[in-house]
Parts: structure tokens; sequence; C-alpha cells
């Protein structure tokens, strides 16, 4: 029988990760599965679980989290698989924040259908980020995407406001940020043999499909296609950003002037005036970053997600 191995950020969602303890272990039981579950204690505790779990031979390894230690339980399975350990799929039960990882992983938001999801155990092999740069310049993973300039700034202060969650929260964070995040940088990005300077209100660089909890950077993305979705979008007046949101919610940006798009497997972002912010899958790399190169990694882990209809 397949052991899992059930990782639990309880203060994930604002606290909803550790009130829904009882609940998972209720369905999982339910659905006669053979699990431990363990509660992450400290930053990056997830990783270094996950890792753990992949070297006992665990068969999965579960983030019941938001993106962010869904994150952290990647990087352990990545770190894992250069030790050898490479035998262990992964999956999220979502009782985070925004989702947005799952969401592109096919993973089903509903708790009770995660899993089920689990024990019918349908899998795909899905391509990794390798981000390098700011503050890790050894590397980070990702699963989701990247997110540069006025994305980030705008995670930076969703993560202070208490009050809400899921989508509203981003968007008055998105709000907040046109007041406060004052200059876009002006930017080299190289992207398979193509180069582009100017200065960008974001970049995003997806494997999945949206960000933010809802705002749909990547409509088509795909986590197994072989290739990042880029959306760049060039600095923008105040007014027009606030007009330029609804776009992004509904994933047609790409009709309007500001934003190009394109697909790459190595991208490589250079500051030429100011500083770069950036998150991966919402968790900050660096407030002020001068270069950053992201590469894709194909079909690197085994995620079990919803079987397609």
């Amino acid at each position: 029988m397949p052991r899992y191995k059930i990782i639990v950020n309880p203060v994930s969602g604002r606290g909803l990760a550790g009130k829904s303890i009882p609940l998972i272990e209720n369905y999982l039981h339910g659905h006669g599965l053979d699990f431990d579950l363990v509660l992450t204690e400290r930053p990056w505790h997830a990783a270094d679980l996950a890792e753990q779990a992949a070297k006992d031979g665990y068969d999965v390894v579960v983030a019941a989290s938001g993106d962010g230690t869904a994150n952290e339980v990647l990087n352990g399975l990545m770190r894992a698989r250069a030790q050898g350990a490479d035998k262990t799929a992964m999956s999220i039960l979502t009782v985070g924040t925004g989702n947005d990882f799952a969401y592109g992983m096919g993973v089903p938001l509903d708790l009770e259908v995660g899993c089920r999801a689990l024990a019918e155990d349908y899998r795909r092999r899905v391509d990794v980020g390798l981000l390098r740069g700011g503050d890790y310049p050894d590397g980070r993973y990702f699963g989701n995407g990247v997110g540069i300039g006025f994305d980030a700034e705008a995670g930076f202060v969703a993560a202070k406001i208490r009050w809400t969650t899921g989508l509203l929260l981003y968007l008055v964070a998105a709000i907040e940020t046109i007041f406060i995040y004052f200059k876009a940088p002006k930017v080299r990005i190289v992207y398979d043999g193509l180069i582009l300077e100017q200065a960008s209100l974001m970049v995003s660089i997806m494997n999945g499909m949206r960000m933010g909890g809802g705002f749909y950077f990547a409509p088509k993305g795909d986590p197994c296609d072989g290739h990042f979705d880029l959306c760049i979008a060039e600095t923008a007046g105040k007014l027009r950003v606030f007009q330029l949101i609804p776009y992004f919610m509904k994933g047609t940006q790409a009709t309007q002037p500001e934003v190009k798009t394109g697909q790459a497997r190595k991208v490589t972002v250079s500051a030429l005036q100011g500083t770069l912010p950036v998150h991966c899958d919402g968790e900050t790399v660096c407030y002020a970053g001068s270069e950053l190169t992201i590469e894709l990694l194909p079909g690197q882990i085994e995620f079990i997600c919803q079987k397609p209809v």
C-alpha cells in the first residue's frame, strides 16, 4: 500500500490549514490511505520534511498548505532527487490563501475532492522551474511561476493584509500597489535568442496559469508542455494600470498594446535602471535584485491531480 506524508503548515490560509486537520484526517481515513501527518515549525521546515520523506521511501508527499509551503515541499523533493531519491510523487491539499500552485497543477480546490483525488492516484509528470539570483544565487525551484515588478510588490503588500483572503486579498493589494510602486525598472529580457529592453511594469514567467488568487498571467499555461509562458507588460500610468487589471483577471491581457506574450525554456532578466522585486510561487526571492536567470527543467516530478473528465 502506498505511504503518504502529509505536511501541514498550520498557519497557511490565515490559520485555515491548522483548523482543517481533523477534516483532512477524516477524509484520508475514509479512503483507507496509509498516511503520517506532521506540522511545520519554522521556515523551510517543509523542505526538510519532504526531503527526508523521499529518502525514507514515502510514495507521496502532500503539502496541506498554501503556495509557499508547497514551494518548500517541491524544493525538498528536488533536493532528494539530486541525491538519488527520485521515486516520490507530490500533491497539494488546498488550505492556503491563493492556491495558485495547486490550480496550475490541476489539483482540486475543494478539500474533500482533493483527498479523493489522492486515493484515485491519477498522475502526470510536470515541469519544474529553477531560478538563480536575488537572495538565491545557488537556485530555488518553483512550480507555478515567477513574478518580477508590480505583481511581486503586490504580493509583498498582500502579506501585510490580515482581514481578507483569496482573490479579494490580492485585488486590494494590487490597488494599494498602484499608489506605492512609483517607477518601473528598465530591464533587459533575454529569452530563447530574443532580446527586449524596456521599462517593464512586470515580467511574469509562468509554468502554471495564474497568480494572486485569480490573475491569469498565462491562461493557456500547462506545466507539462516543456516551456514557460511569458507575460511582459510595459510601464503604464496609474489610471491605465487600473484599466488593465480586469484584463488580467480574465486572461485577455494579450489584446492590450502594453502586453507582450511568448514562450521560452530559459529567461534572463537584468535591471538596467532601478532594481527588481521578485517572487516565485508567492515567496519572496528579493526586494531589489539586479539579475535573474530562470530555466525550465522538463518532466521532473510526478504530480497527483484530478483526472480529466
